[in-house]
């Protein structure tokens, strides 16, 4: 189904192949996922082309033809030979490569792919939700308010808690930090005693598909002072979320609320991000996101206050979207 309605975009932009190279697309359309490298076209008649160490996982998983790749040359006879003239491929194409076709093919770069991954199949969602499941059952197993280990150390039982729970691994690199380091979003787990605040930002992956929460441990009056503001960011965001809106209105909710306390310049990132086979994918809740909402999106809600020196609170979930916006899991905050 996902071929056929990518087909059906290109028609309409008279592109006779669509050139794939992302590992997580070529899965999408096709059950693969490769290990080394691989060059999906989609055309009436699909085809993988994948590297000589790929092609007994690739014979196994694919839903499309597969044929051992040999060369360039090779490739691009075959689609010459077919008539093509015209080659969407992904705007994230290395330049090293788009040089290999651009003198045969007149060449545009397209988000036909961006466009299907954004609306989730049932099946899909199922494997979001267990991936999910497994990583808030984890943390509950972890008890991480209780242990006396180093953050480092707890970062690793945390993965090591999702694989033992069913998870082929974690969704991204374990952020859990503690202290005046919780002011920084992305910042690294260090081999030192947890301090307060204590932040941890996880997900797991299941069959291919992340999961992704964010929990912020609060003692001081202050901290608890600034997570009140981020739950009412949180809590009203995903209430206002409904298909129609545009994702930046979404933001712009989130965002007023911590305004309105006179945080607005300590939030620094943007209120959301879809999730699927990729821990970041499109559209999210962003200031710039135009996207209008559809039922089917599966979308982050991660709104958050950011003191520098001191510390920093920021709470996350993962909500599905029909008529409204669900939370998916059962995690308590």
């Amino acid at each position: 189904m996902h071929i056929k309605n990518i087909l059906k975009d290109m028609e309409k932009d008279n592109i006779q192949a669509y050139l794939l190279t992302q590992f997580t697309n070529i899965k999408y359309i096709s059950d693969y996922k490769p290990t080394s490298f691989a060059f999906c076209v989609i055309k009436e008649n699909p085809i993988i082309y994948a590297s000589q160490m790929d092609m007994e996982i690739a014979n196994r998983d694919s839903t499309i033809e597969v044929k051992e790749y040999e060369k360039f040359e090779v490739m691009i006879d075959d689609l010459k030979k077919e008539g093509i003239k015209n080659l969407a491929i992904e705007p994230s194409l290395v330049y090293s490569t788009y040089e290999k076709f651009k003198d045969d093919f007149k060449i545009e770069s397209k988000n036909y792919i961006d466009k299907q991954r954004m609306i989730k199949s049932s099946d899909e969602l199922k494997n979001i939700k267990k991936a999910t499941e497994i990583a808030q059952t984890s943390f509950k197993q972890l008890d991480v308010a209780n242990r006396s280990e180093t953050e480092d150390v707890l970062a690793f039982d945390l993965v090591r808690l999702m694989i033992e729970n069913g998870a082929s691994g974690e969704s991204f690199d374990t952020i859990l930090v503690s202290g005046s380091d919780t002011s920084l979003p992305h910042a690294v787990p260090q081999a030192k005693k947890l301090e307060t605040p204590i932040l941890v930002d996880w997900g797991a992956k299941f069959n291919g598909y992340c999961s992704d929460n964010t929990r912020t441990i609060v003692y001081t009056e202050k901290q608890h002072e600034i997570f009140d503001i981020v739950l009412e960011s949180h809590d009203k965001a995903i209430k206002a979320i409904k298909p129609g809106l545009k994702c930046c209105e979404i933001d712009k909710v989130s965002r007023d609320i911590i305004k309105e306390y006179g945080y607005g310049d300590n939030f620094i990132h943007s209120t959301g991000h879809s999730l699927g086979l990729d821990i970041h994918e499109t559209p999210g809740f962003s200031i710039r996101d135009n996207t209008v909402i559809e039922k089917g999106m599966v979308i982050t809600v991660e709104p958050g206050i950011y003191l520098e020196g001191e510390f920093g609170v920021r709470i996350e979930d993962t909500v599905s979207i029909g008529n409204k916006a669900k939370i998916i899991g059962n995690l308590s905050i």
